[in-house]
């Protein structure tokens, strides 16, 4: 694997390329005060950007233009990582821009004090590599236990030049701008329910695309800015430098300006997470963009095209229809892989009457373009070969990640990895060499979920360093609850009904099923202009699986409507503690919300009798 087209970054789910405001850190004569306030005043950014701008992009442009091997027939989508990890363990189965303003001198500018750690002659207690979610977790919880610690963290341009600042995936490019273009969506839904509830709404509502990337863009800023600051206070080495193994003791790091310096460390922690693949098709890289992309977008996308049946395909559809954007999803074969089938058929249903187009049973071939600016498609169809052609403004690769590891020098150190996806397999986050850990989205077989990420990382930390008498304990990766912002939102902890009946045998597990309609819906009849029901009657879904050689134990819940996250978090910690379908029963639900369905549930699967709802 080539160390120079690898994009290393902290953790998952993009900062504005359009949104310059990156200063170097070495010739900046602004101060930290001056920076932020900046960032915080609209009406003083340009003028600081002008004061500032020091072409602080040699560094990345050698790189930009760099192309990494394609290994997405290799990744994993997270359906198929619940398919693993949710199958009980012997334990367990009874229970903007460029990086925004550089604030690096407020982080680097004083070395951390010596550790009284540090007996072993090292540079550092604690090296950590990666800093998204998982990464800053352990590094500052390291950092409280007394460790000297460095967090590296450098990210590489996507294919379109995008790069953002510290924070990982889920801040820059993932969860964070992800949910608030969900939100966006949701809002243009409600325009509808607000007419039916006696609001003046105007009849066509218009949505500028601009306006809702410079929100979002800065309220990742100040996410960034808040991390810098945090590590600060917590007295951990923040590095800006590109870093990769030297031995098994030493990394070396190199920054924007390409000098380079080596470190030596006592024990480290790999959490650079992953990055979206590409299709290996001509075109793909040059013309398309993915979920590093999409979210800073300087224009807006026009006629786009998913390519992709995971959930951050189906999650930009959505939200991109609600927005009013021609939006088709391509799928070579199953939607939402891993996930329970039932549910996911539902959710591509829902979202084609609400507008999106599925493209079924169909891949792209080429992407060319077209002297008018537009991307031409070629696809071919996988069950009669058939081809054909359609352009867009607009298409996004959702077809996997990658792990950012090929970069990093691993066999240097002595870390064994996954040779067909880059992924590190770990016992307990340690890899094969026993001060070397790994945590978050590059972890073999675990979640890519940012949760999952900060707790390891956590745990991990005090594990190690950890010296205030409180248990030192384990990450548990068992019913960790998820939840897919498709425009009906679906939650879920534990199995699905498939794989329940793979696990513990079909004679042995029931469901439980309930559709329903909720009562902030029931007044709004109005139609979209297809003729289907903005608000649809039993449109939402409740299942809940049982273990019934187990007590009727819950080993598997899933909720298909609004609010999906606020419904199921708490039902993660009943099933945690060995939650039962007789203990449901006996809980009195609060009325009306949605979240009562759990306590109501009496038809089963194996009746045969209708699960729809005829009331309240």
């Amino acid at each position: 694997m080539s160390s120079d087209t690898t994009e290393q970054l902290g953790a998952f789910f993009p900062r504005r390329s359009f949104t310059s405001f990156l200063s170097s850190s070495s010739s900046s004569s602004s101060s930290s005060f001056e920076r932020q306030e900046a960032r915080l005043n609209p009406s003083k950014r340009a003028k600081f950007h002008d004061n500032n701008n020091n072409n602080n992009n040699s560094y990345f442009s050698s790189s930009a233009s760099s192309r990494r091997r394609d290994t997405h027939s290799h990744s994993r989508s997270p359906g198929d990582l619940f398919r693993a990890l949710e199958r009980p363990t012997k334990e367990g189965a009874d229970q903007r821009s460029k990086e925004d303003f550089s604030f690096s001198e407020m982080v680097e500018g004083g070395e951390s004090p010596t550790s009284p750690l540090m007996q072993h002659g090292k540079d550092y207690d604690l090296v950590v590599i990666g800093g998204g979610s998982g990464g800053l977790a352990a590094a500052k919880e390291a950092a409280k236990h007394g460790a000297k610690v460095a967090c590296f963290d450098f990210v590489k341009p996507s294919e379109r030049g995008t790069t953002w600042g510290l924070g990982g995936t889920c801040v820059n490019v993932g969860c964070i701008p992800k949910k608030l273009m969900h939100q966006a969506g949701i809002l243009g839904e409600s325009f509808s329910d607000a007419n039916a509830f006696g609001w003046t709404v105007d009849e066509k509502q218009k949505h500028d695309w601009g306006k809702m990337v410079t929100g979002i863009q800065d309220h990742i800023g100040s996410l960034n800015f808040g991390y810098r600051t945090a590590l600060r206070e917590k007295k951990v080495d923040y590095k800006n430098e590109y870093c990769s193994f030297v031995d098994a003791n030493t990394v070396k790091g190199v920054n924007k300006r390409g000098v380079e310096k080596q470190y030596t460390f006592d024990k480290c922690v790999i959490a650079v997470g992953g990055r979206p693949s590409y299709l290996d098709v001509p075109g793909a890289r040059e013309l398309c963009i993915t979920s590093d992309d999409v979210f800073s977008l300087e224009n807006p996308p026009g006629k786009t095209l998913c390519v992709g049946a995971s959930y951050i395909s189906l999650e930009t559809a959505g939200f991109l229809t609600a927005l009013g954007y021609d939006t088709s999803v391509v799928v070579r074969s199953v939607f939402l892989r891993g996930f329970d089938a039932e549910i996911a058929k539902q959710i591509v249903g829902h979202m084609e009457r609400h507008g999106t187009r599925m493209i079924r049973d169909t891949t792209p071939q080429k992407f060319e373009k077209t002297e008018d600016g537009k991307i031409k498609v070629e696809f071919k169809n996988t069950m009669f070969g058939n081809k054909f052609k359609e352009e867009f403004d607009t298409v996004v690769l959702a077809v996997g990640r990658d792990a950012v590891t090929e970069g990093l020098n691993l066999p240097a150190a002595g870390v064994e990895f996954n040779p067909k996806n880059g992924k590190i397999p770990c016992v307990d986050e340690q890899t094969n060499v026993s001060h070397i850990y790994a945590i978050g989205d590059v972890l073999d077989t675990r979640q890519e979920l940012t949760p999952v990420a900060i707790k390891a990382g956590v745990r991990l930390a005090h594990r190690i360093f950890g010296d205030d008498g409180k248990p030192k304990l384990k990450m548990n990766y068992d019913l960790v609850p998820t939840t897919v912002f498709t425009p009906l939102e679906y939650g879920c902890v534990g199995m699905s009904e498939e794989l329940a009946k793979e696990t513990y045998g079909e004679e042995n597990i029931e469901s439980f099923l309930s559709y329903f309609k909720p009562l902030e819906w029931t007044v709004n009849h109005a139609a979209h202009d297809n003729g289907n029901m903005h608000r649809e009657d039993n449109a939402c879904f409740a299942k809940v699986v049982v273990n019934k050689a187990d007590s009727d134990r819950v080993v598997g819940l899933h909720y298909l409507g609004p609010n999906a996250g606020e419904v199921t978090q708490g039902y993660a910690v009943a099933m945690k503690m060995n939650m039962t379908k007789q203990d449901l029963d006996d809980t009195v639900g609060i009325h009306p919300t949605v979240s009562e369905q759990f306590t109501t549930m009496s038809i089963t699967r194996s009746s045969g009798e209708d699960p729809q709802s005829k009331g309240c």
